[in-house]
């Protein structure tokens, strides 16, 4: 994606439209830039899921999305400029900045944004669940 021209980009307004995100923020992770950057670093760090997918876009800088196989073992996602992931429901995840120790990112989400992270373990819930069901039905 064209993350310069994010505002008018037609391709993200495409998938923006075709996915039904009609709700989008952008966040700064910096330490000169975002309030209580050391708690929430290690937050961001913990791994943890959510009841919702998690679409973040990278307008700038860098980080790694690291997240859990089908055997339960780490996968680390390099993300950067231009890249845009969707992390589903129920898959347990974590993040975290390079050595830029910079990123801005879009976060885009279906309705009104739940911010909640239910840290490991939350195995119970039906996101989770169901992304589990996901995983086997495609092996």
């Amino acid at each position: 994606l064209d993350a310069d021209n994010y505002e008018t980009d037609p391709c993200l307004e495409e998938i923006r439209r075709a996915e039904n995100y009609s709700w989008m923020d952008i966040v700064t992770i910096h330490k000169d830039k975002l309030p209580n950057y050391e708690e929430k670093i290690k937050t961001f760090y913990e791994e943890h899921l959510h009841l919702d997918d998690e679409i973040r876009y990278i307008l700038d800088g860098s980080g790694y999305f690291d997240v859990r196989d089908k055997d339960d073992k780490w996968i680390r996602i390099s993300m950067e400029k231009g890249d845009m992931i969707t992390l589903p429901a129920g898959i347990y995840h974590r993040f975290t900045l390079d050595e830029n120790n910079y990123v801005k990112a879009m976060r885009l989400f279906v309705g009104e944004p739940v911010w909640t992270a239910y840290n490991r373990p939350a195995d119970d819930f039906p996101a989770r669940k169901q992304y589990m069901k996901f995983l086997t039905d495609e092996a």
